[in-house]
């Protein structure tokens, strides 16, 4: 397992981790997506170390290899996004069935998502789900109050 977490660019964070395909890999990743998380104060932890799990379970169920998990939040927008060595794209669209076991991670990132997409690349996929960085009610400015308004 490694961890690089690094400034990307201005303004711009990022924590990557390589996780081995191991049922133990959930839980590594949430602990560290907490961690680090919480020492940026990012308001909506919760919901993003849920996304976290989510991910990284998918990919510990349905693969046989190792994974990345890259955490970038640019003030704005977080993006979670895991990668993996598996070719077979989920369907992000297919409704959950709910006489089976499972199925409900999909449907778990788009309501907790402000965005889920998945981008296949030769010899695998990643999946990111995107979050919108709520903006405290103190910077909060009606239409009327921006620069340049009388």
């Amino acid at each position: 397992m490694t961890i690089t977490a690094s400034p990307s660019a201005p303004g711009v964070t990022r924590l990557a981790l390589e996780l081995p395909w191991d049922a133990r890999s959930p839980a590594i990743a949430r602990r560290a997506a907490a961690r680090w998380l919480e020492s940026a104060a990012y308001p909506r932890t919760a919901d993003a170390v849920l996304i976290v799990s989510e991910l990284v379970t998918n990919v510990v169920r349905h693969t046989r290899g190792p994974c990345r998990l890259a955490l970038t939040e640019d003030g704005a927008y977080l993006d979670i996004a895991v990668t993996d060595d598996s070719e077979d794209m989920p369907d992000v669209h297919q409704p959950t069935d709910f006489g089976r076991p499972g199925g409900f991670g999909l449907k778990i990132m788009h309501h907790l998502g402000d965005s889920v997409r998945v981008v296949p690349r030769i010899g695998g996929k990643t999946v990111h789900v995107t979050l919108r960085v709520p903006v405290p009610p103190h910077d909060r400015r009606r239409p009327h109050e921006g620069p340049g308004a009388p």
